[in-house]
């Protein structure tokens, strides 16, 4: 059993969920010590709980400390099994993070699989569903791990109650990733949307972020408008807006940037935050935006070969998730560049290999 610190480097959430995912892959056992001791509240809270009794479920682990508060866990994996299961995390909490912990296990499974993941669908404090459809599942997709969404109803804080549906195909073994090169700017594009708010709402996120875009040099971009009202399925069950913005480049990079509305913030000002975002990071000529860095590094590992891909900021996230990975599962990543800046990473990947096909 792997003696995994929890207040290493960021000492947060991502630490659990990322090594939850390896251990179910590997059939590594795991004990994880001192979680998210770098949090106001440390311990387990419902989002961390839920991402853990999921990916137990996948792979009939014997686990011991899941519980709310709970700082101290021990996890060892069966096989994975190919069933399909509910996770309700009760509260807003990330629906995007637990997928994070149980997509390499769905991947491996030996049969097709589908969960259906209750909770937040847009949190200030984590990647928005939108990002998972536009950025992530096409470039995870890319290399062997086929995925897809359905957005059943969002859900914002308080009380969330959102719906997701993720389906996946089981994969034999990974293909590298290879992001390196910029390329050209072939599609600016993007969704604002709103649940429970005037129909202004949502056009002037899109007026802002257009007009910001626009000085930037851009062309024109697309942005659609998703507007829903209580008659809508998809509406959430309390208000809340958002917008997403994409670049697609040719070398097949996508890179984003997101905001979302809060109580007394004008949307012109979060539609402006997520064109600033966005623009700021096409500025680094890197194909791989700052999220979806850290949310590959588990993926490089596991593939065949040697990935590489250039990101427009090496955030802290990133960097735990490559020292935990080479923890973990022993493969090595060279990271050339500083924090808070552009970098290029590498790792020869451990080519796991889905042994139930």
């Amino acid at each position: 059993m792997i003696e995994v610190d929890g207040a290493m480097l960021e000492g947060g959430g991502q630490l659990l969920r990322v090594a939850a995912a390896l251990s179910a892959v590997t059939s590594t056992p795991i004990r994880v010590v001192n979680i998210r001791a770098k949090r106001p509240n440390p311990g387990l809270r419902a989002q961390h709980l839920s991402a853990m009794q999921a990916v137990a479920r996948l792979v009939n682990a014997k686990t011991k400390g899941l519980a709310l508060g709970s700082r101290e866990i021990e996890f060892e994996p069966g096989p994975i099994e190919a069933k399909n299961i509910e996770v309700d995390v009760g509260t807003a909490g990330s629906t995007s993070l637990i997928l994070q912990a149980m997509m390499p296990a769905m991947v491996f499974a030996q049969s097709p699989l589908t969960a259906v993941l209750k909770g937040g669908t847009n949190n200030p404090m984590a990647p928005p569903v939108d990002f998972l459809e536009r950025v992530l599942l096409p470039t995870l997709r890319g290399i062997g791990a086929s995925a897809s969404l359905e957005l059943v109803r969002r859900g914002f804080y308080p009380r969330g109650q959102g719906i997701l549906r993720v389906s996946t195909n089981p994969a034999t073994t990974l293909s590298s990733i290879t992001l390196e090169d910029f390329g050209d700017i072939e599609r600016v594009s993007g969704l604002a949307y709103s649940s429970r708010l005037p129909e202004h709402v949502a056009n002037r996120l899109i007026s802002s972020a257009k007009s910001h875009l626009l000085r930037a040099g851009f062309r024109d971009p697309e942005i659609d408008r998703e507007i829903l009202q209580p008659s809508d399925a998809r509406c959430a069950v309390d208000p809340g807006c958002g917008i997403i913005l994409t670049a697609e480049l040719s070398s097949k990079g996508i890179i984003s940037g997101d905001a979302l509305g809060a109580p007394g913030k004008p949307a012109e000002k979060v539609g402006e935050e997520a064109a600033q975002t966005l623009t700021r990071q096409l500025e680094s000529c890197a194909p791989v935006d700052k999220h979806l860095g850290d949310q590959l590094v588990i993926w490089m590992a596991l593939a065949e070969g040697t990935s590489v891909i250039r990101v427009s900021e090496l955030t802290l996230h990133t960097l735990t998730c490559v020292r935990l990975v080479e923890d973990l599962i022993g493969v090595r990543f060279k990271v050339e560049g500083e924090r808070g800046k552009p970098a290029m990473i590498r790792c020869k990947g451990a080519g796991l290999r889905n042994k139930t096909l």
